[in-house]
């Protein structure tokens, strides 16, 4: 008799591949004998002044040996009045990707159909994946600019019909931007399908009204606040939403403490920091466009987008990168989002953003890199 258990995983997990991202592969700059302190992050796209001064006094104030509050009543009251809302349509999580696996275990079962507007954040088909739904793809094209085509996305709901929709809004990697009237039309069409709309990127899109506003009870909002107010070592975001039995049931489905006190404290101070936010995305927006402007002085072709971040041909992306990380500056290699002759730029300072085109003279001017010695191919830098 075997008594030995069975302890396979379940077979989605085996099949599932996981979702790469940006940010800083520490092993990686390991191996090369560079300082994270030393090497400027474009690949991220959030906010790169760091967070509110508020927000550092906060956290100096937060008990560390009490459990954090489990319903994050605090924050959830501060962002409800920023937003003009209840605090009962608001969820926090622990980051959006948390969020996102728990609308996923909550909402998907084996066969459901999903449907994503790609190319986009992995991690929408890769959690629908992971519960064994079916997943569907409408793919804006490079001959378009990326652009979302609304009449081809509706033949495409009206033929999958989905249980949910996942749209990021703006989009990552393009930047593009879906009218809030093509969502409505998308939304009011498929009253059964719930619409998952990441708005992780929209207040670097200044004076554009959320998706929430549509007052539609078949959309979810997801925000992360570690984009905006830079709050990614914490990990924090929450859902948003007018179907107050949609945010019952997430509320039920999630883990406990899952976010701690620490996040908690910071996202009150940020929010309640609204004059250091606007600022930021002032400057931002400025140098955003300096940038592009260099870049298009260099010979480069940057894509149009609504956010400060944008996608650029270069040829080979990940050769690309690697040349630039020798130069101390990372990029993001778009060949997990199926633009392998593509990265990701994410505006920073002015002065950083000066670090960076010199990084790429430096390139063009045909400094062999370890990369290119290895590998023996060229490095591109014109559009195509």
């Amino acid at each position: 008799m075997n008594d030995v258990p069975d302890l396979s995983p379940r077979p989605e997990i085996a099949a599932t591949r996981p979702a790469y991202h940006g940010a800083f592969d520490y092993a990686e700059l390991e191996r090369l004998g560079l300082n994270p302190d030393d090497v400027i992050d474009f690949s991220v796209n959030s906010n790169p002044f760091g967070p509110s001064p508020l927000v550092r006094q906060a956290l100096a104030s937060v008990p560390l040996d009490r459990y954090p509050d489990r319903e994050s009543l605090g924050l959830r009251r501060a962002l409800a009045e920023h937003l003009g809302v209840s605090p009962a349509q608001i969820l926090i999580g622990n980051g959006g990707a948390e969020l996102l696996w728990l609308v996923s275990f909550t909402f998907l079962e084996r066969g459901d159909r999903v449907l994503t507007i790609d190319p986009t954040f992995g991690e929408y088909s890769r959690l629908a994946a992971l519960m064994g739904a079916q997943v569907n793809t409408w793919l804006a094209q490079s001959a378009d600019g990326f652009e979302i085509q609304p009449e081809a996305v509706a033949q495409q709901l009206h033929h999958w019909r989905p249980q949910v929709v996942f749209l990021c809004n703006p989009n990552n990697p393009t930047g593009r931007y879906v009218p809030l009237e093509v969502i409505a039309d998308w939304a009011n069409a498929h009253p059964q399908t719930l619409f998952v709309i990441d708005e992780a990127y929209l207040a670097f899109r200044p004076d554009t009204r959320s998706t929430f506003t549509l007052g539609l009870e078949n959309i979810l909002v997801l925000r992360s606040m570690t984009k905006d107010y830079a709050l990614a070592g914490l990990r924090l975001g929450y859902v948003v939403g007018h179907n107050q039995a949609v945010i019952r049931v997430l509320a039920r489905a999630r883990p406990a403490w899952s976010v701690n006190a620490l996040a908690q404290a910071a996202g009150i101070a940020a929010v309640r920091d609204q004059p250091y936010l606007k600022k930021c995305l002032s400057d931002l927006a400025q140098a955003k466009e300096m940038l592009m402007a260099g870049l298009q002085l260099l010979g480069l072709a940057p894509v149009p987008s609504a956010t400060h971040y944008f996608l650029m041909s270069v040829g080979q992306g990940a050769t690309f990168r690697r040349a630039l990380l020798e130069q101390g500056v990372l990029v993001r290699d778009c060949a997990s989002f199926g633009l392998p002759a593509y990265v990701r730029i994410a505006s920073r300072s002015v002065e950083e953003n000066e670090r960076l085109l010199a990084a790429i003279q430096v390139v063009n001017s045909g400094v062999l890199t370890q990369v290119e010695k290895s590998s023996g191919s060229a490095i591109s830098t014109k559009r195509g």
